[in-house]
């Protein structure tokens, strides 16, 4: 199998697992964002180090901290996905999945615009037609939320923020994830003993305890699927899997949780799938520069 085909099919099981993950984050409703969040950290830490141990690939981890430039690389990395965790659990928990999937249809243009700027991707004239397309259909949702969906946007920055500067490191998807959560661990530990110093830090019974340990799982997979592919793919095909997710996040919070949608939200999707089709179409057609 092809190298790009195999980061193809990791990227899209990322955007799949995505898609289905604001069930999970709702099961922890009654959890502090922060908590869940550093919850992740710490779990999907344990995850990842088990996982590079059993391969016998600590080692290369470890010679990587020997170098400053792969370490501030992956300090911004962290940071973009910290922040990125805690916008999205708190959209999952404060009825905003709606908003959340906007955000994550926003943020393949920035994988375009950035790809174009810094990767020097070239798009033909169809794609461009796609963007527009697209571009327009997100447009769309600004009115239907009443204001400036500053969750959406965050959430896009962020999320595009991260891929661009995980396609820079040298670093496979296992080792670069082992030390951005390894970044981020000091601090939850230290969230978690300043704020629950006498109980609670584990949740208040069993199940919340066994649903905050399985936030590793849940938040590993996906980013060890997304990891793989963006440093295998361009970072526009990147971009339009993307709407994978966000679209399994729209009908979850549409249909299971019932957040509201209007006719200019259901307009705008549909705008946002046409350009998506056209988009796809582009890809298997030969390139005509624009």
């Amino acid at each position: 199998m092809q190298e790009s085909t195999k980061g193809t099919l990791a990227a899209t099981s990322a955007f799949l697992l995505w898609s289905i993950l604001p069930i999970f984050w709702k099961s922890l409703a009654e959890v502090p964002v922060q908590q869940t969040t550093a919850h992740r950290v710490i779990w999907t830490l344990l995850i990842l180090i088990i996982i590079l141990s059993a391969r016998g690939k600590l080692k290369g981890l470890i010679t990587a901290l020997r170098s400053p430039s792969i370490i501030l690389i992956h300090l911004a990395a962290a940071l973009c996905l910290s922040a990125n965790w805690l916008l999205y659990v708190w959209a999952t928990l404060n009825d905003r999945i709606l908003e959340g999937a906007l955000g994550y249809y926003i943020n393949p243009f920035l994988y375009i615009i950035l790809g174009s700027l810094f990767m020097g991707e070239k798009h033909t004239r169809m794609q461009l037609v796609a963007i527009i397309i697209a571009a327009a259909g997100v447009a769309l949702q600004f009115p239907a939320v009443q204001g400036v969906p500053w969750t959406a946007i965050g959430l896009a920055i962020t999320f595009a923020g991260y891929g661009m500067i995980r396609k820079t490191s040298p670093l496979g998807s296992f080792d670069g994830l082992t030390l951005e959560t390894a970044i981020m661990l000091p601090l939850s530990i230290t969230y978690l003993c300043m704020t629950h110093q006498n109980h609670g830090a584990f949740g208040d019974d069993s199940t919340v305890s066994l649903l905050l340990i399985a936030t590793g799982v849940a938040t590993s997979a996906p980013l060890l699927c997304f990891a793989r592919g963006a440093r295998s793919i361009s970072l526009s095909l990147l971009g339009i899997l993307q709407f994978i997710g966000p679209t399994g996040q729209l009908l979850i919070g549409w249909l299971m949780y019932h957040e509201p949608m209007p006719d200019l939200r259901i307009l705008s999707f549909a705008v946002i799938w046409i350009a998506i089709i056209i988009y796809i179409i582009s890809l298997r057609i030969k390139p005509q520069r624009p």
